[in-house]
């Protein structure tokens, strides 16, 4: 049998090497004089500025490079590669999976389940972190019609959740304790039928079949004047914002941008995958390849060692039709 490939970097230098940079053009790591695939990906992430390729490495610590509409995408694996679970991330570091667990080709994690469930075991979303002491925001998103839903996120975070969930629009409705937001939630859900969820599927459709600007507005301010038409139920404590909605539409590249025709399934050794970026919504990249616009769901890259790939190769990547799903949901009006 062949040797296994080593891990990403194990027993190597502790700064990258110049040779070993994130190439910001195409989103990959370029080979460096400490071994193949030191550098490896951690995901797409949503930064003040837009998106952007996270990567990580055990020892030189981590970085980005920027994801801006147009750029290239132009990434390989080597063919006899594993990917890695990239472990925990906790207080802005990340430490290595100490299980040296490999992940599935096909998983839309990042995680193994034991460090997933060791994430979980200190998080707000799983409600096992309840005296954090932060103030947070209650927000009302749009997906498209009569799709919404309410969430929670640190006031500090901005909007960042809203990208990374990829709302097409959004209101801030109010802010408070974390039991606060979480009461808020609770109310809506129960009074107004508002989820705290919506499936990718859902939000996927939804965004190529969008109203104009004005309407979609409309809408959400149509929700937001049922809730506060609430006030009475909703928790004394929480701080109510005004109406002010923020729409993503541009910046996600949606306006005027073909759905894609299929999604990438998986990444797997030995496969490539070139084109374009035209739209980044939440995790997914839209990328425009010869043949058709292309779903990639930026998730099932996490842990692969990619490489940068000719932007000329044809992609061989295993790809499926777009799902769509087979209801529509309620409208609330």
């Amino acid at each position: 049998m062949p040797n296994r490939p080593n891990r990403a970097g194990r027993g190597e230098g502790k700064t990258p090497p110049g040779s070993a940079k994130c190439n910001e053009s195409v989103g990959v790591v370029r080979r460096g004089a400490y071994g193949e695939g030191m550098w490896r990906c951690a995901g797409l992430r949503w930064r003040s500025g837009g998106p952007v390729w996270a990567w990580w490495h055990p020892e030189g610590g981590e970085r980005v490079s920027a994801v801006s509409l147009g750029d290239a995408v132009a990434f390989t694996v080597g063919p006899e590669e594993t990917r890695a679970c990239t472990g925990v991330r906790r207080a802005g570091r990340r430490t290595p999976c100490p299980y040296d667990a490999d992940l599935p080709h096909d998983a839309k994690r990042e995680q193994c389940p034991r460090c997933s469930a060791l994430d979980r075991s200190s998080s707000v979303a799983a409600d096992t972190f309840v005296d954090d002491p932060r103030p947070y925001a209650v927000y009302l998103a749009y997906f498209g019609p009569g799709l919404h839903k309410v969430g929670i996120t640190a006031v500090q975070r901005g909007s960042a959740r809203l990208l990374e969930q990829a709302a097409v629009c959004f209101t801030f409705l109010g802010e408070g304790p974390l039991m606060t937001a979480r009461r808020t939630e609770a109310v809506l859900g129960a009074a107004l039928r508002v989820p705290d969820r919506v499936p990718d599927p859902a939000k996927r459709s939804a965004r190529h079949t969008l109203p104009a600007a004005d309407d979609r507005a409309a809408e959400l301010r149509g929700l937001y004047r049922k809730v506060t038409a609430l006030h009475e139920q909703l928790p004394d404590s929480l701080r109510l914002r005004p109406f002010a909605p923020v729409d993503h539409t541009a910046l996600f590249g949606l306006e005027g941008a073909p759905p894609p025709a299929a999604e990438v399934t998986a990444i797997e050794p030995g496969r490539t995958l070139t084109g374009r970026v035209l739209a980044v919504a939440g995790h997914d990249v839209h990328i425009q390849t010869p043949g058709a616009v292309l779903l990639l769901d930026a998730r099932l890259t996490a842990g692969w060692p990619l490489r940068r790939a000719d932007l000329f190769t044809p992609s061989d990547v295993p790809t499926a039709p777009v799902r769509h799903p087979t209801r529509q949901p309620d409208a609330l009006f």
